[in-house]
């Protein structure tokens, strides 16, 4: 399964942004999609997951709330939706999926940036 995150943005704060992951390939194997980030000198960060077939959530306490994570399954692709957005919310932001890996995340993408700025 390939994934190509999509969406990232300069934007000011309390601003929305909707990020997307698109798969290709083996997608009748994704379990979950997940959406991580990574800001500058910190750790990768887990957001948001679903689960491909039952579309059940997960959300880190820091975006439930503001952040939506949703899937088009027709599509092959996940979202997120961000709103009420924070200058700490500056990082690149990733996608990635569970694919025949029981709980592992073994597919990413590439990444998108998120800046937001007054």
């Amino acid at each position: 399964v390939q994934l190509q995150a999509s969406g990232g943005g300069l934007l000011r704060p309390g601003g929305s942004l909707r990020l997307s992951c698109a798969a290709s390939g083996s997608t009748y194997y994704i379990y979950k999609m997940g959406w991580f980030r990574q800001a500058p000198g910190k750790e990768r960060e887990f957001l948001a997951h679903i689960t491909w077939t039952g579309g059940s959530t997960l959300y880190a306490d820091s975006v439930r709330g503001r952040f939506t994570i949703s899937r088009d399954k027709a599509k092959s692709t996940a979202h997120l939706q961000m709103n009420s957005l924070k200058p700490e919310d500056t990082a690149i932001y990733y996608c990635a999926a569970s694919v025949r890996a029981g709980d592992a995340y073994n597919a990413w993408g590439q990444g998108t940036q998120v800046t937001v700025s007054s």
